[in-house]
């Protein structure tokens, strides 16, 4: 039998083909605390809280990728923790591309979408999924979200419903 890889306390034998925007350990654990989270186990789970211990360390580093900060401040919305989650929505809200009534995320170092009559440009998959996260991030509040908050949400969901394909479903597998 295969070793399983040990990442901040949680044991995984899969989930290399779920890492949509940046492969490392960090967004790993970030998916199955998520995962764990939505279950739903309790933040007090010895499993949860170690993980949750990682990534606050890992969300204390400054060179985090985008996408990585979305699912982080996703997985602080679900655990409760409002300071965290703060934090990286106002990070993420600083690298936020606002274009035509709506908001997204994309990965730094993209090449920019040239405007073609009669084409649509859609955006690849890995900025769909974080902006989705960031969307749930800022959905995911206890107590419920500020106006605000959800006026901001809008424009996220604006952007991702500009997203889909003509049969109504999205590039992204997640």
């Amino acid at each position: 039998m295969e070793k399983p890889v040990v990442l901040c306390g949680i044991n995984n034998y899969f989930c290399v083909s779920l890492q949509g925007g940046v492969n490392d350990e960090v967004t790993l654990t970030a998916y199955i605390t998520i995962a764990l989270l939505e279950i739903p186990l309790p933040v007090t789970h010895s499993v949860v809280r170690n993980a949750l211990f990682c990534l606050e360390t890992a969300a204390n580093q400054k060179e985090n990728h985008v996408y990585t900060k979305a699912l982080l401040a996703y997985a602080f919305a679900l655990a409760g923790n409002r300071e965290k989650r703060k934090a990286l929505l106002d990070s993420l809200e600083q690298e936020a591309v606002r274009k035509d009534g709506s908001v997204h995320w994309q990965r730094p170092g993209r090449e920019p979408e040239v405007d073609l009559p009669y084409y649509r440009h859609r955006a690849p998959s890995a900025e769909v999924e974080m902006t989705a996260y960031v969307l749930l991030a800022h959905l995911t509040s206890w107590p419920a979200p500020a106006q605000e908050e959800l006026s901001f949400a809008s424009l996220i969901a604006k952007w991702i419903s500009s997203q889909q394909n003509p049969n109504g479903g999205f590039s992204s597998t997640q």
